[in-house]
């Protein structure tokens, strides 16, 4: 057995970022850019007003003589000599011969006279041209997630196109004789399959497009036959017969299509019967049977696999850290994920019960988690208020 830290490098080194393409603005948020964003003119494109009030000469004595209006989009065509104003507005362009905005709070208007309260100051209320960013500043990176905020500075930048890499297709494959589909007809002693459903929600969630195949019997030809199925896809993902049971088939099956194994079996709990390896140019990564042991798997190996592959090199399961509220025997040579719930205190320190049932069958019990509480090898029976480490599911990826 590897180490979970081994698989997972073992993983993502096999993964290559997908091609790219071209998408529309509207459509670029979560997509991961692969290509910088140039900024196409000045923003602003001019000296513009941060304030509503009057653009005049900083020096002059006044009483001012309000000459024009000048409102947002209408520029004033004309410039402003001694003791003249020009009423403008925020976003209006500074007109010709002014140096300074005195904010429509400080001033007294009489008809066209001007007065103020306040002593205007040169430079003041005035956003400078090109003062967020000038023509030909690199503004976004490639290997960015593009955000709601990303999507805003490439639009005020003037790229109506986004080039992006495509996202990630993954192939879901389930097996097993005893398995249907929900609301299917179910067999003496089947069961409800749940790991695909599950599976293509978490591969929709982390930025790909699921491709759920048909579910295979549990024969050679029936599991073999899904790799002549793969044209287009970037990673397989199976679900089940990755154990040493009689029927559990994935590795032959494969094999006669040229599999090649990197590893079987992590030291984990749950998931401990995980395959990886390479059929032709296709990665295919082997989930346990189990509903939580494969869930537990895809959130600790796929998710990460997706975003490498989507073109993002350094993303990494965020983890938090919480404090015990029950103690802990110590744990043996298996990594553990243990599923859990939280309390978030005032000061937002988190409390972590690992439920009493950890079962890897109980999906239950991991629908009604919040969190997994991580416990490393070997390591220490733990007290009720030590620390502990966490992968949070209640933040809406998992």
């Amino acid at each position: 057995m590897i180490s979970v830290a081994d698989a997972t490098g073992r993983i993502l080194g096999a993964m290559r970022p997908t091609g790219t393409e071209t998408v529309p603005l509207a459509a670029g948020w979560g997509r991961v850019l692969a290509a910088p964003i140039i900024a196409r003119l000045n923003q602003p494109p001019g000296d513009v007003s941060a304030m509503d009030g009057y653009a005049l000469r900083a020096t002059d004595p006044g009483p001012w003589t309000v000459i024009g209006n000048a409102p947002a989009g209408h520029p004033f065509d004309g410039s402003v000599g001694e003791n003249q104003a020009i009423r403008l507005f925020t976003g209006s362009l500074i007109p010709a011969g002014a140096d300074a905005v005195a904010i429509q709070e400080d001033a007294d208007r009489d008809g066209d006279r001007l007065t103020l309260r306040e002593a205007p100051i040169t430079g003041r209320h005035i956003r400078a041209r090109g003062g967020d960013f000038a023509t030909g500043d690199m503004l976004l990176s490639p290997g960015r997630t593009l955000s709601p905020r990303a999507i805003g500075l490439a639009a005020a930048a003037n790229h109506p196109w986004l080039t992006v890499h495509r996202r990630p297709r993954i192939a879901i494959l389930a097996t097993g004789d005893e398995i249907a589909l929900p609301g299917d007809p179910i067999s003496a002693g089947g069961i409800v399959s749940s790991n695909a459903h599950a599976l293509a929600a978490l591969i929709a969630a982390a930025g790909a497009d699921p491709v759920v195949l048909p579910i295979a019997i549990d024969t050679l030809d029936s599991i073999a036959g899904t790799a002549d199925q793969l044209g287009g896809i970037d990673l397989l993902v199976t679900t089940g017969g990755a154990s040493v049971g009689e029927h559990d088939l994935i590795q032959k099956a494969l094999a006669t299509r040229g599999f090649a194994p990197d590893f079987w079996k992590i030291a984990m709990r749950p998931g401990k019967p995980l395959i990886f390896g390479q059929l032709g140019a296709t990665p295919v990564l082997g989930l346990p049977g189990n509903p939580v042991s494969a869930l537990v798997c895809a959130i600790l190996f796929l998710v990460p696999a997706i975003k490498r592959l989507s073109g993002l090199s350094d993303w990494h399961l965020p983890i938090a850290r919480g404090i015990l509220t029950r103690p802990l025997p110590a744990n043996d040579h298996r990594a553990d994920y243990m599923r859990s719930s939280l309390i978030a205190s005032a000061n937002g320190e988190l409390s972590v019960t690992p439920h009493p049932r950890q079962d890897s069958s109980h999906l239950r019990v991991l629908a009604g988690s919040d969190a997994l509480a991580i416990r490393a090898p070997n390591a220490a029976a733990t007290a009720a208020g030590d620390g502990i480490d966490l992968i949070r599911l209640d933040q809406g990826l998992f």
